[in-house]
């Protein structure tokens, strides 16, 4: 029986892609969902598992094609009843063991470990650490290794007890989304074939330091004019993607126009060799990656512009001071300052619903709900954990929901779910002491609340100077969408319904 191999759903707006690499050749036996060939699209890689057991036949789109979605890309012709033979490793790409091939029966039976579902739009993360190693006893659902992707961290348990056989996915390795992170002799058997699938993870790297670049890129290079170790990789295994050599040839030509810039710094001298010794390198983590590249991105998009007010906190932290204990009481969680904001600014969204809005090509989305980011700073970085519909939410509700996604925020366990779709943000930056920022947009959101330190300062107050908690309040803007009065006038509101807190229950 012959079965077409084609091509997958490539993602959203993505109509095609490259072939970049074929594992197998015609005639090599392949098992049930071994990866056959990788495709590339203008994002991301995408592999291309086979869909049955048999022997590949022809090759009807070859290395460097472009194809569209659903084209035909090979044709396979199934095995009669039983798993194909393993096929061996293609040239430089060690080829993944197949997980039901060979059972032993029963104990020692080779059980996957796979990479989980990593969130909508995730295609690839980074194996960050391994709790276990090879030859290791683990029990099932034990933590094996952690993962991370550009939100966030991705534990991955044991499917079986068993031994840890083979790591195939060493730590700082990038793995796509389904791909396989290392095998389990499951069972008590397991653990006499733990030595010697221990040099597996050795062999493995081994191989791996041949990589085939993309064809896309081989191409790029040669126009280019520049050689592969010129390059730096960014796919799997240090693979030469299309948007690495045009990244190398840009940063060539920046060079010399930033070299007169850096003339200057060249009169102290190079960095000393005692110097060189007390400074220490690490590599960005790809959570902080992200973080730079969509505040650039934000600044490059946006007509971005900051807006300024104060508030009189009096009022707030009398309500909060007289009511705290018995709120705590009722509703087990302590009332801080966020929920009031977090009202307020869904009152003022109610009246400039332009700052809720966000830009969709040409057209402006005004969203009919108010879906609250909260930035929280975590041990690894910013992220902005979304209360969905906090216009509908109690003080307690909102409370409850901030402490919630904070503490979870900081372990590391927030979904993508948790971090997407949010229509506007707070940033309190007052919790580390910042007197006054200017917060930079989350895109695609068009309003950002910077909170600050509350302070006392004089003020004059009815033609006397009195003694007030103050806190400086920045709205950032986008102006494309969101004009000087509109974010003038939102600011205010939110300053009103501070100032005085009975506003925000008679709705004024």
């Amino acid at each position: 029986m012959t079965t077409e191999v084609r091509v997958p759903t490539l993602g959203e707006s993505v109509t095609e892609a490259t072939v970049a690499t074929w594992f197998k050749k015609p005639g090599d036996s392949v098992n049930a969902d071994e990866m056959l060939c990788e495709l590339e699209t203008d994002k991301v890689t995408v592999e291309v598992p086979s869909p049955a057991a048999g022997t590949l036949g022809e090759i009807v789109a070859a290395e460097g094609d472009t194809v569209g979605v659903d084209a035909l890309l090979a044709t396979l012709t199934e095995a009669n009843g039983a798993a194909a033979a393993p096929a061996a490793p293609s040239a430089g790409k060690p080829a993944a063991p197949a997980p039901a091939a060979a059972p032993s029966g029963g104990d020692g039976t080779p059980v996957p470990v796979m990479v989980p579902a990593l969130g909508e739009s995730v295609s690839e993360a980074t194996v960050s650490s391994w709790f276990k190693k090879v030859g290791d006893t683990v029990a099932q659902d034990e933590m094996l290794c952690e993962l991370e992707t550009d939100k966030v961290s991705v534990e991955v348990p044991a499917p079986a007890a068993g031994v840890l056989t083979e790591i195939m996915a060493a730590e700082g390795a990038t793995v796509q989304a389904s791909s396989q992170l290392g095998v389990i002799a499951s069972g008590a058997a397991g653990a006499a074939a733990a030595p010697a699938a221990a040099p597996a993870p050795a062999a493995a790297a081994t191989g791996s330091k041949d990589v085939a670049n993309a064809p896309s890129a081989e191409k790029a290079m040669a126009e280019a004019g520049i050689s592969a170790d010129q390059v730096t990789g960014s796919g799997r295994d240090g693979r030469i993607m299309k948007e690495d050599v045009a990244a190398a040839v840009a940063a060539a030509k920046a060079a010399p126009a930033a070299a007169p810039a850096q003339a200057p710094a060249q009169v102290r001298g190079p960095v000393t060799a005692d110097d060189a010794a007390r400074e220490e390198r690490v590599k960005m983590t790809r959570l902080r990656q992200t973080i730079a590249k969509r505040l650039k991105d934000s600044q490059n998009t946006a007509a971005m512009l900051t807006t300024y007010n104060e508030v009189d906190m009096t009022e707030v932290m009398a309500l909060r001071n007289e009511y705290k204990d018995l709120f705590l009481k009722k509703h087990g969680v302590k009332l801080g300052f966020m929920s009031f904001f977090t009202k307020a600014c869904c009152h003022a969204l109610k009246e400039v619903p332009e700052v809720n809005a966000e830009i969709d090509g040409t057209d402006i989305v005004y969203k009919n709900y108010v879906h609250m980011g909260i930035a929280a700073g975590t041990p690894t970085g910013l992220v902005v954990p979304v209360i969905r519909d906090a216009d509908a939410m109690s003080f307690a509700s909102i409370e409850k929901a901030i402490a919630e996604k904070g503490a979870r925020a900081r372990d590391g366990k927030l979904s993508m779910a948790e971090m997407q779709g949010g229509t506007f943000t707070i940033s309190n930056g007052g919790v580390y002491g910042s007197l006054m920022s200017s917060p930079i947009l989350n895109p695609p959101q068009s309003g950002i609340l910077g909170m600050h330190k509350i302070q006392d300062r004089p003020m004059a107050i009815n033609g006397k100077v009195e003694i007030r908690p103050m806190m400086y309040l920045a709205l950032s803007y986008d102006h494309r969408i969101v004009d000087g009065k509109g974010a003038v006038t939102f600011l205010v509101r939110v300053k009103e319904a501070l100032e005085d807190p009975r506003r925000l229950l008679m709705d004024l």
